[in-house]
């Protein structure tokens, strides 16, 4: 991952200059599972201070401390949710999560669109599977929400038997699940998005859920490449059942902001800013469909100003991944520090009053950060 990440987190004299050219130029899988191993051995700075007031809320019943939280894809095998929530972050969300192990697709499969601070991933849920990431889980205390994003092996037979047995596994042990049905790099998996699929997902998902000895608050994560009509029936799928929210949106297949730019040609989901106005919009039109249902928006946060613009355009709590391989973890201090400033500068005392202030805006292409 991350190489400016790796540099912030190392804080080290060595790691700057010529050192620090020589981490741009390093495979960015590489540099990911570096920064990991970074984390491990406790090389990670920590929350200076307390969040401020105005950052906590509620989501789904969980008590958040900040509504920042880390997007599923960075910590996929739950090696470092501990030291993630000690950096600062309201939710950490591990995973994708899959029954079976797997090695995902052929590398490279990971690459930067530096000129437009984008990134390009066909990875294909490559993770340790249930028994690993539940091993490391059992008994850990999180200090923020925890969340387990779960999927589907490529090779099932049966994608949504995949999604029971990640709810069957996780349910006691999260702080609430994600039913990632929306990542492009798995054959098939964005047609549980389609009408009756996904009314047989959420019916087998929910199902498992209300038999586990909790309650576990349930997400599903949707792609941003879904037109109008497509938002609709979700829309009435998820409005029938008693699903507790969704996470808009995964990465886009679109290459439209990218066009002509180094590894824009690459094949897989597109991430970072240039998915930031998309995923923005396809926010605030599903917000407009589904009520005060809760929403986590995901997509090309980059700065303070886009953060505050995802709670305006309906989004109740945020994530953030690719805009840290360019800005490095310093970036979440920096948009919570802009958070609480946006708050006051529009007379509010806490974030939860900015939710959907700007929703139509968004959902007909009229606002930007």
């Amino acid at each position: 991952m991350i190489l400016s990440a790796l540099s912030h987190l190392l804080r080290l004299p060595a790691v700057s200059g010529l050192a620090q050219q020589s981490l741009l130029k390093m495979d960015t899988e590489t540099a990911h599972a570096a920064t990991i191993a970074a984390l491990r051995m406790g090389l990670s700075p920590e929350a200076q201070q307390p969040d401020a007031a105005e950052l906590r809320t509620t989501l789904c019943g969980l008590e958040l401390s900040n509504p920042v939280g880390m997007a599923a894809g960075f910590d996929k095998n739950a090696e470092v949710p501990r030291q993630l929530a000690r950096l600062g972050f309201g939710m950490v969300e591990i995973g994708t999560v899959t029954p079976r192990p797997q090695m995902g697709n052929a590398k490279p499969r990971l690459f930067r669109i530096t000129e437009a601070q984008g990134v390009v991933n066909r990875m294909g849920f490559n993770n340790e599977g249930h028994a690993a990431a539940f091993e490391r889980l059992k008994g850990l205390r999180v200090p923020a929400a925890l969340g387990v994003n779960i999927g589907a092996n490529k090779d099932s037979e049966d994608f949504v038997a995949d999604y029971v047995a990640g709810v069957n596994t996780f349910a006691d042990i999260a702080d609430y699940l994600t039913a990632n049905i929306s990542s492009p790099n798995t054959p098939g998996l964005r047609n549980l998005q389609a009408d009756e699929a996904l009314k047989r997902l959420l019916g087998e998902v929910l199902a498992a859920r209300a038999k586990a000895r909790t309650r576990v608050p349930v997400f599903l994560k949707i792609a941003p490449d879904l037109d109008e009509a497509a938002l609709d029936a979700i829309a009435r799928v998820v409005l029938a059942t008693d699903l507790d929210g969704l996470i808009v949106s995964n990465t886009t297949v679109s290459r439209d902001t990218v066009a002509g730019l180094e590894n824009a040609e690459e094949t897989g989901g597109l991430s970072g800013k240039p998915l930031f106005d998309l995923s923005t919009r396809k926010l605030a039109q599903m917000r407009q469909r589904v009520g005060d249902l809760p929403i986590i928006g995901v997509g090309g946060i980059h700065s303070a100003a886009s953060a505050l613009a995802k709670f305006e355009a309906g989004a109740n709590a945020i994530q953030l991944y690719s805009a840290m391989v360019f800005g490095g973890f310093d970036l979440l201090d920096t948009i919570k520090r802009g958070l609480v400033a946006g708050v006051r500068a529009q007379g509010q005392t806490n974030i939860v009053a900015l939710v959907g202030s700007k929703t139509t805006d968004w959902a007909e292409g009229r606002a930007s950060a």
